[in-house]
């Protein structure tokens, strides 16, 4: 089995990612680096409340699964860093929304972000079988 690199469909690909790839598949596996609110097009962070950020780093990571074939419903376990433990309620709110059905496995911290940004969010996916290989 060889690992598949997987990348934003809107990513500005003139701009480095530096030393990381947007998600890695492998047997029939997704693993997405962790994802924050970001222009993809522009490659810059778009800051807002903790519930705009939330919103447009769950978007750039469904975009990124379903660019991989898979859809938010194959989330096996996610790690979520917030910038404000504070924020947590206000978080959940809004990623509640984008899961149907059995929501992953989740573990959220406090953690220091870079950029200023609140949230970061990398999810573990099982893609469909036809993806598996």
């Amino acid at each position: 089995m060889e690992k598949i690199k997987i990348t934003h469909p809107k990513r500005n690909l003139d701009f480095d990612t530096g030393a990381y790839s947007d998600g890695v598949i492998y047997n029939g596996m997704l693993f997405l680096s962790g994802q924050a609110s970001v222009d993809f097009a522009s490659s810059k962070f778009v800051l807002g409340s903790v519930e705009e950020e939330t919103r447009r780093t769950l978007d750039n990571i469904r975009a990124i699964v379903e660019s991989a074939g898979g859809s938010m419903e194959d989330a096996l376990k996610s790690t979520v860093h917030l910038k404000d433990i504070a924020d947590f309620d206000k978080f959940n709110k809004v990623y509640a929304t984008y899961f149907k059905g059995i929501k992953p496995a989740r573990t959220t911290v406090q953690s220091i972000l870079g950029e200023n940004i609140k949230v970061e969010i990398d999810i573990i996916f099982k893609l469909p079988k036809a993806y598996a290989s």
